[in-house]
């Protein structure tokens, strides 16, 4: 989100960041776990998946921190924070509310619905993220023979 003198709003930009950054991380960690489970036996194809899945379960969970942070202080100051920008004396008390003005460089119609219509999946996405993360993190410890689950797992593959 831009305002007229194209300072960027930072808390919308930093979810906005670290949402893509978490999308593209999970793929990797997908790409990196069906490497996994067609060679079971490479250890640094497991280190792999560890750090690669730790590294995305926190930035998945900062990801739907910071979603969260977004959606609040959307909500709490009724989209005037999405509009920011628009140095104008037609802006109304409520960003839904129709915006008759062209000092904005974007389209202030509907951006208050579209903001949060696309950040509450994008939340539950990270969400989603962040455990699917957190279980091939635990994957990658029972290879390696650490965790709670690693000696059961041994004494079934002898």
């Amino acid at each position: 989100v831009a305002g007229a003198s194209r300072a960027i709003t930072p808390e919308y930009a930093v979810a906005n960041v670290v949402s893509v950054g978490s999308g593209l991380l999970s793929i990797a960690v997908g790409i990196v776990a069906i490497l996994v489970s067609h060679n079971l036996s490479r250890a640094a194809l497991h280190w792999t998946l560890l750090s690669v899945s730790l590294l995305n379960c926190l930035l998945a969970t900062a990801c739907g921190v910071g979603l969260a942070l977004a959606i609040a202080l959307t909500i709490h100051s009724r989209g005037m924070h999405l509009v920011m920008g628009c140095n104008s004396s037609a802006l109304p008390a409520d960003a839904r509310a129709a915006i008759v003005t062209n000092d904005c460089p974007f389209n202030t119609t509907r951006i208050y619905d579209t903001a949060l219509a696309l950040w509450f999946p994008s939340m539950v996405l990270a969400a989603a993220e962040a455990v699917l993360s957190g279980r091939c993190c635990l994957v990658a410890l029972i290879f390696r023979g650490i965790g709670p689950c690693a000696r059961s797992y041994g004494k079934e593959q002898v």
